[in-house]
């Protein structure tokens, strides 16, 4: 791998798209941002980063284009970035589709780049200690996962409507549907269930997965009131022993620097320790420049929108959604 440090092209600049940038900045990168509103704040003090006046400026000489853009703009900012020749990284879901995803990952490979989707939670590392353990054998086959993922409600009312951002469901469960396949193997039905009101726009929701060979997972997620702390939980069981974490009972040392709260219960708090976000994005870089491959590929973010889809869908009709054979995508 060359040492040259990356330009990367930053398209949009809500609340996800400041780990992003921090992290490609601690990696030495040149930044330009481009984004319907909210770049200038985003850039403002920065070094090495700039303002693009419109996404082809972003995407001129762009070695990487990481997008951060609202969930139904992915496949055409993704086009465009694979038009230019520019490797890209894409904020979870790829798509609001299985089928939408699936194009987005053929068009990068036609145009000879990089799809990396962005399932940071594999990245952090009390879950990387989780899936090293279950890889190992250490519990035997496993028999049952329960995953479950509490955060503050988005602020933004577009997360509210399903056909634009895929609700509860892809916004923000799709991380533990996609880590309960990592660990269990592929999902043959998926039943979901859903519950919500109050005058705080409280959701929640819940996913049962069956895997192809027998395990269960357990995928809850909730959106609640303003000022709920952040919390996730995770626990699997096999024959030979169980594996869990609580976020709330053995939460990581924090840092305090005055801003205790930035991330309002929308993301984990920052602790000390590298970012998993830092981790995940030098490791796209990386392979990127021939280095090794990441463990989450074009492959298994098309994988994560069709369980995603198949939830939404057993939401809406109240059933069991049997899947077909894995890769093969409705059309």
């Amino acid at each position: 791998m060359n040492n040259r440090p990356p330009v990367v092209a930053l398209i949009g600049a809500g609340g996800i798209a400041s780990p992003h940038l921090a992290a490609w900045l601690a990696l030495g990168a040149t930044v330009r941002i481009h984004s319907v509103e909210g770049a200038e704040r985003l850039a403002a003090g920065a070094a090495r980063v700039e303002v693009a006046p419109d996404l082809e400026a972003a995407l001129d000489g762009a070695e990487i284009a990481d997008i951060c853009t609202p969930t139904p703009s992915h496949p055409e900012v993704a086009a465009a970035a694979a038009g230019a020749g520019v490797h890209v990284v894409c904020e979870k879901p790829l798509a609001l589709t299985a089928a939408a995803a699936d194009e987005m990952r053929r068009i990068c490979a036609e145009a000879g780049v990089r799809l990396f989707p962005g399932h940071v939670v594999r990245f952090f590392p009390e879950y990387r200690a989780m899936r090293a353990h279950v890889a190992s054998g250490a519990l035997g086959p496993i028999a049952v996962q329960r995953f479950s993922r509490t955060g503050t409600r988005p602020a933004r009312e577009w997360f509210y409507d399903t056909a634009r951002s895929g609700g509860i469901v892809m916004d923000q469960m799709i991380h533990d549907l996609d880590f309960a396949r990592w660990t269990a193997g592929e999902v043959v039905r998926v039943h979901a269930r859903a519950a919500s009101g109050g005058p705080q726009g409280v959701s929640s929701a819940q996913i049962v997965l069956t895997h192809d060979g027998g395990a269960l997972s357990y995928v809850t997620g909730t959106w609640a009131a303003p000022g709920t702390a952040f919390r996730t939980t995770f626990e699997i069981a096999g024959p030979a022993g169980l594996v869990h974490h609580d976020s709330a009972a053995r939460a990581a040392l924090r840092v305090d620097g005055g801003d205790a709260g930035a991330s309002r219960g929308l993301l984990p708090a920052a602790a000390f320790g590298e970012s998993p976000y830092l981790t995940e994005l030098r490791a796209f870089f990386e392979a990127v420049r021939g280095g090794p491959e990441p463990p989450v590929d074009a492959a298994d973010g098309v994988a994560a929108v069709r369980l995603g889809e198949a939830a939404n869908e057993s939401l809406a009709t109240g059933r069991a959604v049997e899947l077909r054979p894995a890769g093969e995508v409705a059309e």
